[in-house]
């Protein structure tokens, strides 16, 4: 090495020796292309491996991940009893024995009069779309609004008879007969996981904090134990809300005469599981499913339907949701989009506590390191 170099490597503040030691890995690379692209070659091919690998087990996943948040949301019922000097197994016994009794309910009481009014539903559409140019709302149109909406019930015909629509009801008959076997199977794996962790949850959380530094234990203690009182409550209060939902629907088309009153309820329990839009969605269903009985008692139930959503928005949800992290109304909605997208129902469900457990870190987290930072 001249002069020059040794004078460019003094400034550098690296002596002779020291330069070479810092660059040879990656010179011996650069010189070696057959090597660096062999080795490049497998890490590609290990992450489309592991991708593979992750993708075969997806379901796997999914049942874990909803286990831990079922779990994560019974665990405030189930402390709840231990305050109370009940044993921890008996708190997880009292309820799951609760649960079980509901279950058995909704099969007993509940899903016998759904399924016979879906198939009234189905039977009822025809006839239903057949008798709509004799209704009264039918004849007040305008002449070019009637031609317009036989129009659409035409070719709206010609669709449901044609073989092809035939074809793929029948297949999706079929497949919602798969799904259901699938799903009762499934349920008892995410049953059994969830008895699993929400009877070791305090010893998952204890070897999670082992995990950090002693000196940032207790503030992750304390993060997570929010964390977890957050998620809880939005998991048990999307539930509550959902079936106060179901009930008033079923209520109301009782009182008003609709038909399908069991079939709306659970309709109704599903849609309002989506935060702060699923009654509004809802809304705009039950309206148009009334309009078919008639245009005055979709009117009386949709009066009736948006008082009770003022009274929800107002008086109920910040009762049941008052331990839960507030959130701005748009990221409510990109969650439940994405979860929805991701997971179907189980990810609209998820997303909310999912939301607002991020946005708690980042408010206790990332927004006091960085204002430390002038």
């Amino acid at each position: 090495m001249d002069d020059a170099d040794g004078r460019a490597a003094e400034a550098d503040g690296l002596t002779l020796p020291d330069r070479p030691r810092r660059f040879t890995g990656v010179l011996a690379a650069l010189d070696r292309p057959l090597a660096l692209g062999f080795i490049t070659t497998l890490g590609v091919l290990g992450a489309l491996v592991l991708g593979s690998a992750l993708g075969s087990i997806s379901t796997i996943l999914v049942y874990i991940v909803l286990a831990m948040f079922l779990a994560v949301g019974l665990d405030p019922i189930v402390r709840r009893l231990e305050r109370r000097r009940v044993s921890r197994g008996g708190a997880i016994a009292i309820v799951f024995g609760g649960f079980a009794l509901l279950f058995l309910g909704f099969l007993i009481w509940v899903l016998p009069p759904v399924i016979a009014q879906i198939a009234e539903f189905v039977e009822a559409i025809p006839e239903t779309v057949a008798g709509i140019p004799e209704t009264e709302w039918f004849a007040a149109l305008g002449a070019d609004t009637q031609v317009a909406i036989e129009t659409g019930l035409e070719q709206l015909a010609d669709w449901v008879s044609s073989p092809a629509t035939i074809a793929t009801l029948s297949g999706g008959v079929l497949a919602v007969g798969v799904a259901f076997v699938s799903g009762i199977s499934a349920s008892f794996i995410v049953v059994a996981l969830t008895l699993y962790f929400l009877s070791s949850l305090s010893s998952i959380k204890g070897a999670f904090y082992a995990l950090a530094p002693a000196h940032s234990r207790p503030r992750l203690t304390s993060l997570t134990e929010r964390i977890t009182d957050s998620v809880g409550s939005a998991l048990i209060g999307s539930v509550i809300l959902a079936a106060l939902n179901a009930g008033v629907v079923f209520v109301l088309h009782l009182v008003i005469r609709l038909p399908f009153p069991a079939l709306m309820a659970v309709v109704a329990f599903v849609v309002t599981l989506i935060p702060l839009f699923g009654s509004v969605i809802f809304l705009v269903i039950g309206t148009g499913v009334a309009l078919f009985t008639s245009p005055t008692q979709a009117l009386i139930f949709a009066v009736a339907y948006l008082v009770y959503i003022q009274l929800e928005s107002y008086v109920v949800s910040p009762r049941v949701m008052n331990r839960a992290v507030s959130i701005p109304a748009a990221l409510v909605l990109i969650g439940a989009l994405i979860g929805g997208a991701l997971m179907g129902v189980i990810g609209v469900l998820v997303a909310l506590p999912v939301v607002a457990s991020i946005l708690l870190i980042i408010r206790e987290v990332v927004v006091p390191k960085q204002d430390l930072k002038i």
